[in-house]
């Protein structure tokens, strides 16, 4: 309010017209009072001036002053006022109303000074037993040049100033409404010159917020209407180019939110300007906690942070890699933007994904080629000793023959399972569900590789309740994921142990466990073994591609299901397959 022109306007205007209206009421008011008390005054000293000419041969009698009292009662009556009369030593000698006997010497009194020294002196004062002011003229009494007392006489001023009072509330509500009409006056006339003002300047916080602005009427023709009419075209202008870095904008935002590479812009200071969705998850950091802070408050990584200082320091573009602690592969590209305010534009591209299919396919040639090596390195080696030696002993070339027969059937197999690895991976294998019980599922398994678990001298049991719930499986591809982690445990389980095969109800799934009391499976090993390829050292011992439990595990993310393994060393393995019951 206090800043509005109406306020600076209309409130000095009420200030001056109040201060004026007051200070001429004072002034009017103190010269009306002046006025009666002088023109009282006057009379008063001829009434005085009179009464002293008579009493002067009573004076010259001498004392007693038989007369001086009963023409002292008298005058006062006829004049109304208060007569008292005094002798140059100041002694009362008469007095209208008291005692003269009673009152003190007058001596010290200003108008009885006055007059003792032969000047007609006159003395307003406050009477606290009247509680209002006197008014005290006071003349000497001369006889023959020389004077002989003082008649003093006073009158109290109470109806001078029930007049003054009067005279003062007149003044006061005159000026009270004469401030009330210049007020409203005062108001009125700057509001209509304002109104206008307000009209530009809500059109002007609107155009400011980015939003569309109607033309104000101009039909004023003073400076106001040509600023109206100035800020019409300047608004059209404004608005058109609004719309057009809106669109601009939005087009940017929709970038800069869908783009999977991070971006921020750094101002010369080091602070961070803008953040997109992409860098707030590889920083793990919100734009609200990122904006106005440091970079290096941001993401916290000093090569970033040494990238963009070189960059500022060069003016050139500059690049890096670097991994975060989530151990992301980052590759930052610091370019500074063309203007002069030393913005630098910092490019995160993600290249982690492109890193581990790079360190996955690097592994999967050397596995492959690792596992292709040793059956053809022996086929090679059979195939020359036929030729050189064998040919002529037919037991010996049969020999040679079934051993390579073998190391074909090992190639045949890792083919074959590199295929249907190839094939679940792609979404191409179709799944034949039917409605199974777990139980009927896990038995083919276990007799199928009974016999093979005597031999190696195990114990293959099973518990697995009949009324667990149906599940929704390809009972084909699950046996084959059940046969290869039995075949594994009697791998690596020593004769005389046990392989035990449970199944059971937990929570909303079904839950399959194979357990054995074989070598165990270190720990470092238990996140990788589902890896393509990926074996132990105690695995690499006991031959096979390396294929089987990634083939499994993709068999049962397939079906909905999950599988993981939990072992100790020398304490035996147990894997669980986890699959959700038929709805």
């Amino acid at each position: 309010m206090r800043d509005s022109i109406v306020y600076r306007i209309a409130v000095p205007y009420l200030i001056l017209v109040t201060v004026i209206l007051i200070a001429l009421g004072a002034f009017l008011n103190n010269y009306m009072d002046k006025t009666y008390v002088d023109q009282l005054t006057v009379n008063q000293f001829a009434s005085t001036r009179l009464f002293a000419n008579q009493i002067a041969p009573v004076l010259d009698q001498g004392e007693p002053y038989p007369t001086l009292s009963d023409l002292t009662t008298q005058t006062s009556f006829l004049l109304n006022t208060r007569i008292t009369v005094i002798l140059p030593d100041g002694k009362v000698i008469a007095d209208s109303e008291r005692d003269p006997s009673t009152l003190e010497n007058h001596l010290d009194r200003p108008e009885v000074k006055g007059a003792i020294g032969g000047q007609e002196t006159s003395e307003v004062r406050y009477s606290d037993t009247l509680r209002t002011r006197l008014l005290y003229t006071a003349t000497p009494i001369r006889l023959d040049g020389k004077v002989i007392g003082v008649a003093r006489m006073a009158i109290s001023l109470a109806s001078i100033e029930a007049h003054t009072r009067q005279f003062r509330g007149i003044i006061f509500a005159t000026a009270g409404v004469t401030a009330l009409l210049v007020v409203l006056l005062a108001f009125g006339i700057t509001y209509q010159t304002v109104q206008p003002l307000r009209s530009l300047t809500t059109a002007v916080a609107r155009l400011e917020s980015g939003k569309y602005v109607e033309s104000i009427p101009g039909r004023r023709l003073d400076e106001i209407g040509r600023l109206s009419n100035a800020f019409n075209r300047m608004a059209a202008q404004i608005s058109t180019q609004i719309k057009e870095l809106s669109a601009e904008r939005s087009k940017l935002s929709a970038v800069l939110a869908t783009m999977s590479d991070g971006i921020l812009i750094v101002n010369a200071d080091g602070l961070v300007e803008l953040i997109n969705p992409a860098a707030e998850r590889i920083f793990s950091i919100s734009a609200s906690e990122s904006l106005g802070k440091t970079l290096a408050e941001v993401i916290r990584h000093h090569v970033i942070v040494d990238l963009w200082k070189k960059t500022q320091s060069t003016g050139e573009q500059q690049i890096t890699s670097l991994e975060t602690p989530d151990r992301l592969i980052l590759q930052a590209i610091a370019t500074p933007l063309e203007t002069d305010d030393g913005r630098t534009l910092i490019l995160l591209q993600d290249y982690t994904r492109m890193r581990r299919l790079e360190t996955v396919r690097r592994d999967f040639i050397s596995n492959v080629s690792h596992e292709l090596r040793t059956p053809l390195a022996s086929l090679k080696a059979l195939t020359e000793t036929v030729q050189e030696t064998a040919l002529d002993d037919p037991p010996a070339a049969r020999r040679f023959l079934e051993r390579m027969s073998v190391e074909i059937d090992n190639l045949t197999q890792l083919v074959q399972e590199l295929l249907d690895l190839s094939r679940i991976e792609s979404g191409r294998v179709q799944l034949e569900r039917t409605l199974i019980a777990p139980k009927e599922l896990i038995q083919p398994a276990v007799d199928r590789m009974r016999i093979q678990a005597e031999r190696s001298g195990l114990t293959l049991t099973m518990d697995c309740p009949e009324d667990l719930p149906r599940v929704n499986v390809d009972a084909s591809r699950m046996e084959q994921v059940l046969v290869n982690l039995i075949h594994n445990a009697i791998k690596f389980t020593p004769p005389g142990g046990s392989i035990q095969i449970r199944g059971w109800l937990q929570e909303n799934d079904i839950i399959l466990a194979i357990s054995d009391t074989g070598v165990g499976i270190a720990e470092e090993d238990l996140k990788r073994i589902f890896e393509r390829f990926y074996k132990a050292d105690r695995a690499r011992s006991g031959g096979g591609t390396g294929l089987g439990l990634s083939i499994a595990r993709h068999l049962v993310e397939s079906h909905g299901g999950r599988i993981w393994a939990e072992s100790e060393i020398g304490k035996g393995s147990t894997f669980f397959i986890s699959i959700p019951p038929a709805q």
